[in-house]
Parts: structure tokens; C-alpha cells; sequence
């Protein structure tokens, strides 16, 4: 009889817990903020890799040459980033590794979809510029958490390494609006 009350009390806990709208955690759940800083690292991991990979074609398709410069240059950066990223997995006393970034995959995949929508030129341009500050936005917001859960857990170090690169991504961030300002938005509305 104890076995069907509790089935029925779990039940009605599940229920409770679905109808509330709260999440039930995954079995890998992380349960301290170490287990989340190590995840949102796997996570980063796995975004500036994929990032690399997208990036030739981005500046392939970029027909003003301050562009293509830009996201060449950033190029150079992400591989520093990746490395930086190692290093701090490492001062974790993790192997790096990637896990899938959804949020990551879903951005490459808007530009993707920008690049098919558009005609080369400065519109296309424009929006290479748009889907670019959409990627660097999120890697801003994602640096600037490791670094705030790096202070607070301690690791000083790791938390100077990640500021590193979050200064990286918001200069880039910069370079794409001096892009969009200097010329290419406005030579889009011509169009």
C-alpha cells in the first residue's frame, strides 16, 4: 500500500510541478555553480569553433573590403579565443571540450539564411553586419558570465583570461557598427 501512495504522491508532485510550468531537471543537471561555469565553458567551447568554421564563407561574401578585413580579422581572434578558452579548461583541470550550442547553431543558421536572401552587394552587406552583431552580442553576454562566475568562484586568473576575450568580442562588435556607419548601410538604402 506505501508503494501506491507514493506512486500517487509523485504523481501528483509531477503534475503539480508541469501545471506550475516549472522544468524538471535533466539527470546531468549541474548542481553548483562550478558545474555551470564548467558547462557554459563546453558550451562557448563549441560556438567559437563552429563560429571559425563560418566565418571564411561570411567574409567570402562580403563585397566591400572594410568588411571582409573585419571578419578576417576576427578570424585571428576566435583562434586566440579557442586557445584562451583551452587554457582555462585546463586551469579547471578539465580537458576542453565542446558541447552543442543551440544558440550558437541557430545564429550561423540566420546568417546562413541572410546570405541566401540577399544579393551581393551592399545589402547583403548589411546584413552579414546584422547576423555578425547578433553573434558577437551573444558571445558578450556569454564571456561576460564567465567572468562574473569565475570571480565568484575564485578563479581570479581564469576570470582575467575570459575579460580578455570579452573585450575582444565587444572591439569587434565596434568595428561591425563603424562598418554598417561608415558606409555600407547607407549605400544600402540606395539599392
Amino acid at each position: 500500500m506505501k508503494s501506491a501512495t507514493k506512486t500517487t504522491a509523485k504523481k501528483s508532485t509531477t503534475a503539480k510541478t508541469a501545471a506550475e510550468g516549472k522544468v524538471k531537471s535533466k539527470s546531468t543537471a549541474a548542481e553548483a555553480l562550478h558545474d555551470l561555469y564548467i558547462d557554459s565553458l563546453k558550451d562557448i567551447y563549441w560556438a567559437e569553433k563552429a563560429l571559425l568554421k563560418a566565418l571564411p564563407k561570411m567574409a567570402k561574401n562580403a563585397t566591400t573590403k572594410s568588411l571582409s578585413d573585419t571578419i578576417d580579422s576576427h578570424m585571428t581572434e576566435t583562434e586566440g579565443q579557442i586557445e584562451r578558452l583551452e587554457k582555462v579548461f585546463e586551469m579547471a583541470g578539465k580537458k576542453a571540450s565542446g558541447k552543442k550550442c543551440e544558440a550558437m547553431a541557430g545564429l550561423l543558421k540566420e546568417g546562413e539564411d541572410i546570405l541566401e536572401s540577399t544579393e551581393p552587394g551592399a545589402v547583403r552587406d548589411a546584413g552579414i553586419i546584422a547576423a555578425s552583431q547578433k553573434i558577437e552580442h551573444y558571445e558578450i553576454a556569454t564571456y561576460g558570465t564567465l567572468c562574473a562566475f569565475a570571480k565568484t568562484l575564485g578563479y581570479d586568473d581564469a576570470a582575467k583570461i575570459l575579460h580578455e576575450t570579452l573585450m575582444e568580442e565587444k572591439a569587434a562588435d565596434q568595428k561591425l557598427t563603424d562598418n554598417a556607419y561608415n558606409k555600407i548601410n547607407f549605400e544600402a538604402t540606395e539599392n
